[in-house]
């Protein structure tokens, strides 16, 4: 079994971070390349930082901010959020990123993990997916463009596909339980995970130290990302580490 990772999850915008609940109401929370280095130093096993500024100044401030916090930390980071076609991953991953993220652009066209996991290797393609429950199917459907856009895909054969593929990873939100802090929603990872061989990020909903335990044990998570409880010091990743060591994890 693979050892379980923490992963803040970085929400940038024109050059700062942000952070909202069920994706709206955004609020500052710090400069990016100050917090990957803090987190780094903190013990995090990876960073995800994702653009959410939509213009084409959001890109090129964001290839600037990949290019500064590939100089300060040590920890792999990916980075998502406007890539759309190869040549988009190209120039992120040559400013320092390790992994790229792609979420609507891989709705939209499909071909594109199999061309980023060609060109670039399937260890660097993450398919990030955002699911909420869609009470008539009795299952999860995937959104896209940040969770504004019902798409009509079922989450799980979106996943299966992702795989298929070529992509190495599946960072998967719940819109359900982002930014509630009630916990991550364990149903959703869970379903996910056993369907897959490849890892599965949860992300959506941490707020206490027992939903990473739980996300790990009864979601079957490989890694859990959060950003408010990090960014706003509720938890401190060390502490929440020895926690799980404690209770049996075996984390990075």
């Amino acid at each position: 079994m693979l050892a379980k990772r923490i992963i803040p999850c970085l929400d940038v915008k024109d050059g700062r971070v942000v952070k909202g609940v069920n994706f709206v109401n955004l609020r500052d929370a710090g400069d990016p390349v100050e917090l990957a280095a803090l987190y780094d130093r903190e013990g995090a096993d990876e960073l995800v930082f994702l653009d959410i500024s939509a213009s084409v100044e959001g890109r090129a401030t964001m290839v600037e901010v990949v290019r500064q916090t590939a100089g300060e930390i040590a920890i792999p980071f990916t980075v998502g959020g406007g890539i759309s076609t190869p040549e988009d991953m190209k120039r992120i991953l040559r400013a320092g990123a390790d992994k790229i993220g792609i979420n609507t652009a891989a709705v939209n066209n499909p071909q594109l993990i199999l061309e980023g996991a060609r060109r670039f290797g399937a260890q660097c393609i993450v398919v990030a997916m955002d699911a909420k429950y869609n009470e008539a199917w009795g299952e999860w459907e995937v959104y896209t463009h940040g969770g504004r856009k019902p798409t009509g895909i079922r989450a799980l054969a979106w996943a299966k596909e992702a795989e298929k593929l070529g992509a190495g990873e599946i960072l998967l939100t719940s819109m359900d339980a982002d930014g509630t802090k009630d916990g991550f929603d364990l149903k959703l990872t869970a379903a996910v995970s056993d369907l897959l061989t490849i890892p599965v990020i949860a992300s959506g909903g941490a707020g206490k130290m027992e939903h990473f335990y739980d996300v790990f044990t009864e979601g079957k998570a490989d890694a859990g990302l959060a950003a408010t409880i990090f960014h706003y010091k509720e938890i401190a990743i060390h502490d929440l580490k020895a926690d799980l060591k404690q209770k049996g994890v075996e984390i990075r």
